[in-house]
């Protein structure tokens, strides 16, 4: 059980999120063609993969996320690409100098990346995106309690957050244009990112 998030357990981390994502894929693009392109899992798939073959040994944290924000940046289509792109960069910001992320550091730095997944999107909780999922996950981080538990905590209220989208009404992305018909259908990057979070709770688990 981890106490600390140094670059042997985030890589752990990015393995486990693209073993998921890759068996998920077509759960995840099924979700998207529902009120998307349909090609979400497959494009989040082709970006994870492309991460695990650049990762190497990176020297820190802030190296590691700033790898897998170009890389996803680079590899993956649509909104997915500089949404999750953005993510790891501005964390990568946050972790600067850093070679292991404690209890007390994570939540500013997950709070970091999830600003900036905002400030790309100019997403707001209840639009029915990824900010749906990851702002409940940052909210549940506890500086006070161990890293294991509170990264469960977090994955967990993500998960919640992601299931609270289905009867929301999108109003950002390409959902948004169904108007009311995209109620009724879990939102998929809220669902890929509570993929990312569950598997980080299994990493330093």
């Amino acid at each position: 059980m981890a106490d600390a998030l140094d670059v042997a357990v985030l890589t752990e981390w990015l393995k486990r999120a693209a073993a998921t994502i890759n068996a998920r894929q077509a759960y995840l693009s099924e979700l998207d063609a529902a009120i998307g392109d349909g090609d979400h899992g497959a494009n989040l798939a082709r970006g994870f993969n492309a991460v695990i073959a650049k990762l190497g040994t990176p020297a820190d944290p802030a190296i590691l996320f700033k790898t897998v924000g170009m890389t996803l940046i680079g590899t993956v289509g649509g909104a997915s690409g500089p949404l999750y792109g953005s993510f790891f960069l501005e964390m990568a910001k946050a972790v600067q100098g850093s070679a292991a992320l404690d209890a007390a550091a994570w939540p500013r730095v997950l709070a970091a990346g999830v600003a900036g997944v905002v400030a790309r999107g100019k997403a707001e909780p209840g639009d029915k995106t990824m900010v749906d999922a990851l702002a409940p996950a940052v909210a549940a981080l506890n500086a006070a309690a161990p890293l294991a538990d509170t990264l469960a905590a977090s994955a967990a209220a993500a998960r919640q957050g992601a299931e609270a989208t289905v009867p929301m009404i999108a109003r950002k992305g390409r959902a948004s244009y169904l108007g009311e018909r995209s109620a009724g259908h879990p939102d998929p990057g809220a669902t890929s990112s509570a993929m990312l979070l569950a598997a980080l709770a299994e990493a330093a688990g």
